[in-house]
């Protein structure tokens, strides 16, 4: 029997009950899985929330109306392309996850990198990346293709864990992998987000992690860098901030912006 990976890292002390709180949260936002009626504009706004955001955290200095607008820099504009195909990518993620991955990277970056670069996981013959500030140097190209294709291995299999574990190992191993040359940041928040919907947490993705990920922006880079050299105690410390995200982004979603502004 192959092993579950996910597991035994959902049983990490304060994780279990933190992914159910996390849940929980999504959950009412949802109406208790009575899933409110949602429609396409409230999940397109959401998706445009988490790309700013996520632009944010990859140095992006727009405002929100520059990215509604259409008008802001390359990582904003690649972030918003993101969304487009979210929805319609996040059912593959659990047959071909990398092929997604790498439609992710070609739609993220289409203006930060030459078009040979697009969708292309790196190789030993190029520089490491370094378009996560504050990570440690990612690994070499060997390295991290079998830690990759092993993430997607066990990503095609039956697990025991709560979706919100997988989709936070799953940001934190693209993100400390860096498999492409530019935009690792813009495509491993997106691969979390994608996992929520995929996995059954958010499933019309209404909910932003990526804005729970900006407000604890000062916590990003160190949690990521615990997740990858602080053993145990790291990875759990990184599924806790990672369920305070998805708690924060259901608080954020457009639904309760919009049943505030109606009372």
């Amino acid at each position: 029997m192959t092993a579950d990976v996910f597991e035994p890292l959902a049983t990490l002390e304060g994780v279990g009950s933190a992914a159910r709180a996390a849940r929980d949260a999504v959950d009412v936002l949802l109406r208790d899985r009575g899933l409110r009626k949602v429609g396409s504009d409230m999940t397109a706004e959401a998706l445009l929330r988490g790309a700013h955001a996520s632009a944010a955290l990859a140095g992006s200095q727009d405002t929100l109306d520059q990215v509604r607008r259409g008008a802001g820099d390359p990582r904003s504009v690649g972030a918003v392309r993101m969304t487009g195909e979210l929805m319609s990518l996040a059912p593959q993620l659990e047959k071909t996850p990398v092929q997604v991955w790498t439609r992710l990277h070609q739609l993220a970056a289409a203006e930060l990198g030459t078009e040979d670069q697009l969708g292309h996981l790196r190789t030993s013959r190029e520089p490491l990346p370094d378009d996560l500030p504050g990570l440690p140097e990612a690994p070499g190209a060997d390295e991290m293709w079998e830690r990759l294709h092993g993430l997607a291995r066990a990503l095609s299999r039956p697990t025991s864990a709560p979706g919100i574990v997988v989709a936070a190992i799953v940001h934190a191993e693209l993100a400390v992998l860096r498999p492409f040359p530019t935009a690792n940041g813009l495509v491993a928040r997106a691969a979390e987000r994608a996992l929520l919907v995929a996995r059954g947490i958010d499933p019309v993705s209404v909910t932003v992690p990526e804005v729970g990920h900006l407000e604890l922006a000062g916590s990003y880079a160190q949690g990521l860098r615990d997740y990858a050299g602080g053993g145990l105690t790291g990875v759990r410390d990184w599924l806790l901030r990672s369920c305070e995200v998805v708690a924060l982004g259901a608080e954020r979603s457009p639904l309760n912006i919009s049943a505030q502004q109606e009372k």
